[in-house]
């Protein structure tokens, strides 16, 4: 005889729900989270927004207002044309796009690898990626910049090169262990049938397991190239030339000349691009996050 399943438990119990005043100190407490965080993460935008809006005489003043007295709308405009944001954007965009392309072939190679090609001392390897993550960036901060600054065996200079931000974005540990863990749960049934048809490990890569993965794909993607637009210490390091900076970098540079309300003005629009990523994409994060197994 079948058992019924027992209800959910909750923090708070379905009966006293029922009643008014449990009802009422529910939703006040519920509305009283929600609010509060979300003034917490909305907050900081908006003074970011603000404050551009405002003059520089008004930002300098020490006792601070909500709305800004004199709005100053061409302080957006005016931080675009002045300081050449237009290139430093271009410059950014280049190192996210080679830097997702990097991160999608090692990485996903590496997962696949991991998880269907099954190598000796796999789990291994594997252990030892996941160590890194255990690891202050900082830690791995000088030991890098030595590697890039001369490749070991070839000997080459990376400095003031694009390939100085892609190559150590391949190194992603989290990458790889997202991506393994969603191959795993791909059927080993399907593949067996693509090797019994004919197919090689980079064929059933190609047509069998890349058409599954296409959640995880996307948050690995967005996962790349967010860290590379906000990244700011490894790309000051290593991009020293500021034709080649990305626009964090090329705003620490300028603050000295810039007004306080263009700085602000460059941080909001260097800001807009990942924000508007996250809100068309928020449902595939979490869905990509989520996926560990199939249906049928």
């Amino acid at each position: 005889m079948a058992h019924a399943e027992s209800p959910a438990r909750t923090l708070i119990a379905p009966a006293e729900l029922d009643r008014p005043l449990g009802r009422l100190l529910y939703r006040t407490v519920l509305g009283t989270v929600l609010v509060t965080f979300t003034v917490a993460f909305v907050f900081p935008l908006y003074w970011l927004v603000s404050g551009a809006l405002k003059s520089s005489a008004e930002l300098a003043d020490p006792n601070p207002t909500l709305l800004p007295q004199s709005f100053h709308p061409e302080s957006y405009s005016q931080a675009w044309s002045s300081t050449g944001l237009g290139r430093y954007f271009l410059n950014t965009l280049l190192l996210a796009a080679g830097a997702l392309l990097f991160q999608l072939v090692v990485d996903v190679c590496a997962a696949y690898a991991l998880s269907k090609l099954r190598p000796v001392l796999g789990n291994v390897v594997l252990a030892m990626m996941l160590a890194t993550l255990m690891l202050p960036v900082s830690a791995l901060l000088v030991p890098t910049y030595l590697t890039v600054v001369d490749i070991p065996l070839i000997h080459v200079n990376l400095i003031n090169t694009p390939f100085a931000i892609w190559l150590p974005a391949c190194a992603n540990a989290f990458n790889i262990f997202v991506l393994k863990r969603f191959f795993d749960q791909i059927p080993e049934e399907l593949v067996d049938a693509a090797r019994i048809d004919g197919a090689g490990p980079l064929r059933i890569l190609l047509h069998v397991v890349l058409p599954l993965a296409r959640p995880v794909l996307a948050v690995v993607s967005i996962f790349a190239v967010v860290g590379v637009w906000k990244d700011f210490l490894w790309p000051m390091l290593t991009l020293p030339d500021p034709r080649g900076q990305p626009i964090t970098v090329a705003l620490n540079t300028l603050a000295n000349d810039m007004p306080a309300n263009q700085l602000l003005a460059g941080m909001a629009m260097a800001a807009v691009p990942l924000l508007v990523i996250f809100l068309l994409f928020q449902r595939h994060i979490m869905a990509g996050l989520t996926a560990g197994s199939l249906k049928g």
